[in-house]
């Protein structure tokens, strides 16, 4: 049988600085209908911070360390989500998270290139550490979400804020991963592009290759692939929609809230409306912190499961199926 897999703590570290959306530096140089669009997607204001995305994840892994009483040196092993843009080529910033957390004896490497959708793979590969050898106790997974150009706003997308986020998968806890579900499709991988080489880093700017292929292509694809892996996730777990104590989603915009209730049929957790609004989009972090919101609003409650959404444009699809509270049932190695 395999060992329970469960995260013991998730942390999360937002600066105290906030930018609010309408004083965008960006809106005053793009067409009067692309900042409407940026006015118009929920977002009121952001967290903007000078600290790089490794000190935001630092951040973010020391409160989970201390949340879980541990020290950095009982860490069996570290996972870092790559960072958008990182500081520097040919260096490495998953031992640089590690140098500055003090986890000399952890296992560390690093995971990513599906953006937000990229917590599905580093859970993935957490769990498979915890199942490979029952010697480890402990993985942190982090990441140090920034923006990868200077504008903040992502047309038609969202807004990216500033944030850490630190989850510490374990083989108990307050709350079990049962299951993982991910698909990608390469026919996207280019959709959104940054390109970098010989600009100057005040010049990168994020471009959508095809606005339409997003809007109406993609986004009918994933509404198949998310009908498909919502009823492939419940039913492998022995599960109705009815089952389903709340649906969260990554934090894009409204309108994505929208579409994700229409194509499943569900009711979004308020929680992920009201850190949309606070917070903006943060990565990979996103779907942890209103996980943790639902619980702290009640929205979930003791003994409830729930489903993790989340979507990217590269293409990539992942859900998650958490329960709140430490069960001694086996999760799903798939």
């Amino acid at each position: 049988m395999a060992a329970t897999v469960a995260l013991r703590a998730v942390a999360h570290y937002l600066p105290e600085r906030t930018l609010k959306v309408p004083d965008l530096p960006e809106l005053d140089e793009l067409p009067a209908a692309e900042a409407e669009t940026c006015l118009q997607l929920g977002i009121d204001e952001i967290r903007a911070d000078d600290q790089s995305a490794t000190e935001l994840a630092a951040g973010a892994a020391s409160r989970a360390l201390a949340d879980a009483g541990l020290s950095p040196h009982e860490l069996d092993a570290l996972i870092v989500i790559d960072a958008r843009s990182p500081e520097t080529l040919m260096s490495s910033e998953a031992t640089r998270l590690q140098a500055l957390l003090g986890a000399r004896r952890a296992l560390t490497f690093s995971v990513g290139g599906l953006g937000c959708a990229s917590i599905g793979p580093a859970l993935l590969a957490a769990r498979g550490l915890l199942a490979a050898d029952d010697t480890l106790d402990n993985v942190l997974i982090a990441h140090g979400s920034k923006p990868a150009t200077p504008r903040r706003y992502r047309h038609p997308v969202t807004v990216s804020g500033d944030g850490g986020q630190a989850v510490l998968v374990s083989r108990r806890g307050p709350l079990r991963l049962l299951d993982v579900a991910q698909r990608t499709n390469g026919d996207y991988w280019n959709l959104f592009t940054v390109d970098y080489r010989d600009r100057p880093s005040a010049d990168w700017r994020e471009d959508c290759a095809d606005v339409r292929s997003y809007s109406f292509k993609l986004a009918i694809e994933t509404r198949n692939h998310l009908r498909e892996l919502h009823r492939a996730l419940l039913d492998r777990n022995g599960m109705r929609p009815a089952d389903v104590g709340c649906h969260l989603s990554q934090n894009l915009s409204l309108g994505s809230f929208r579409f994700t209730e229409e194509t499943l049929g569900v009711e979004l957790a308020g929680v992920c409306a009201g850190n949309l609004r606070r917070y903006g989009h943060l990565g990979p972090g996103d779907v942890l912190l209103n996980l943790m919101s639902a619980i702290e609003s009640g929205a979930l409650a003791e003994g409830e499961r729930a489903v993790l959404l989340n979507v990217s444009p590269v293409a990539a699809w992942s859900l998650l199926l958490v329960e709140h509270g430490d069960g001694g049932g086996t999760s799903h190695y798939l």
